[in-house]
């Protein structure tokens, strides 16, 4: 990547950050959360893909880009509405990670490139957007799934946790089970992999 490729990223980098930084919703130390999770983001691919491609780098940062502003609450309840919503957000994300891009100087094939992989077209088939979703299950795995499954009763958790798997490449499930879980979190896990004959979760 030459001098001026890196100050572009990191410049669109800065502006996604300015946009989740207005997040309204707050983790306990103040932050934005989505400010947070798009950090948590950038930090899991470096793990899991150091050498990751530009356009790889920009989805993951802007994967929840203002999320806040189209809550699940404003869609009626269940699967088939859930599906709905995480639809319409993959489209409202990639319009304004387009939008900032374009001001930052990208062209249009990068910019189509990078909403392709924001709305996982093709996740199983597109390396790309295949690594924003181990990417996004590891982050959820290692920061959300303690405080999600408190609210999920156990079998729901379990079944939710297949369908994790099942998105991950083979790659994101090794990196998944590097992961220190807590004694709960990672009994869970170790019910969800049974049936697959998966390997255990170390320590657990």
């Amino acid at each position: 990547m030459t001098e001026s490729e890196s100050a572009r990223l990191c410049a669109c980098i800065a502006r996604f950050d300015e946009a989740n930084a207005e997040d309204p919703n707050l983790e306990p130390d103040g932050s934005p959360k989505e400010l947070v999770y798009a950090r948590r983001m950038s930090e899991w691919l470096g793990r899991l893909d150091p050498e990751a491609p530009v356009e790889v780098r920009l989805a993951v940062r802007a994967q929840h880009i203002r999320r806040w502003e189209i809550p699940r609450a404003s869609y009626p309840k269940g699967r088939t509405a859930y599906l709905e919503w995480r639809r319409d957000l993959g489209r409202f994300h990639a319009e304004i990670a387009g939008t900032i891009m374009r001001e930052c100087g990208y062209d249009e094939q990068t910019v189509a490139r990078v909403q392709a992989v924001i709305r996982k077209e093709r996740f199983k088939v597109d390396p790309w957007a295949q690594r924003l979703e181990d990417v996004a299950c590891l982050v959820f795995l290692e920061h959300y799934l303690e405080g999600f499954a408190e609210t999920q009763d156990r079998g729901s958790m379990v079944n939710i946790l297949r369908r994790t798997w099942k998105r991950m490449s083979k790659a994101g499930r090794q990196a998944a089970l590097t992961i220190d879980y807590s004694p709960r979190c990672a009994a869970l896990i170790r019910s969800a992999l049974e049936p697959s004959d998966e390997a255990s979760v170390a320590g657990a």
